[in-house]
């Protein structure tokens, strides 16, 4: 996970070929980040709000195109801030799903995941 503002991550990703995602919104506890996370991964309905969910939908990514997606989470810190264990929690769930995408990860298939954590 790399830190420099959203906006260069998301020109280095296009430039590349990646589809970006940005989290949107200051998400303070757990909850609000993973649904800000669902919703900048257009995650499906049925995702059920609990880092078992979030872990099984990162790694699945089935409804978007084929490449690289690269998450990027501005004011990470905000929740690394209000609540440690949870940023903790979700920046465990991040990285395991990131690795498990990658080539040779027990879930890789034409969609990788890259995570970014941006300084905005």
């Amino acid at each position: 996970m790399e830190h420099t503002t959203s906006q260069t991550i998301a020109e280095q990703a296009h430039a590349r070929g990646a589809f970006s995602h940005l989290v949107t919104g200051s998400p303070t506890d757990k909850l609000s980040t993973m649904d800000a996370i669902a919703v900048a991964l257009s995650f499906p309905d049925y995702f059920g709000r609990n880092l078992d969910a979030l872990y099984d939908c990162l790694t699945d990514l089935s409804w978007l195109p084929s490449g690289e997606h690269v998450l990027i989470w501005g004011g990470s810190d905000l929740l690394k801030n209000a609540d440690p264990k949870a940023y903790l929690a979700i920046r465990a769930v991040l990285s395991d799903a990131e690795r498990a995408l990658a080539p040779g990860g027990d879930r890789a298939d034409s969609r990788r995941l890259t995570i970014a954590l941006s300084d905005d």
